[in-house]
């Protein structure tokens, strides 16, 4: 699990700082805004031949590390 984490990088010269995708321009945000308006994986790694089938599951355990570390404090109606 570790492992694929590493996929994740981090770099200011790259999309300034935001999680990306093994230093390539493709964030970790414009994956999950893909997946969350529908697009499947294969569409992901057709549209995006660069991306690998580990990278989409990196970017989906990363958010699942950000969203578990997170302290409710008050819940807001949605």
């Amino acid at each position: 699990m570790e492992d694929e984490l590493q996929r994740i990088t981090f770099d200011k010269e790259v999309l300034g700082g935001k999680p990306a995708i093994r230093g390539l321009r493709i964030s970790v945000e414009m994956i999950l805004e893909l997946l969350a308006k529908g697009a499947t994986r294969e569409e992901l790694l057709e549209d995006y031949p660069e991306l690998e089938p580990e990278d989409v599951h990196a970017a989906l355990l990363y958010a699942h590390h950000m969203v578990a570390g997170e302290e409710v404090v008050d819940r807001i109606p949605l």
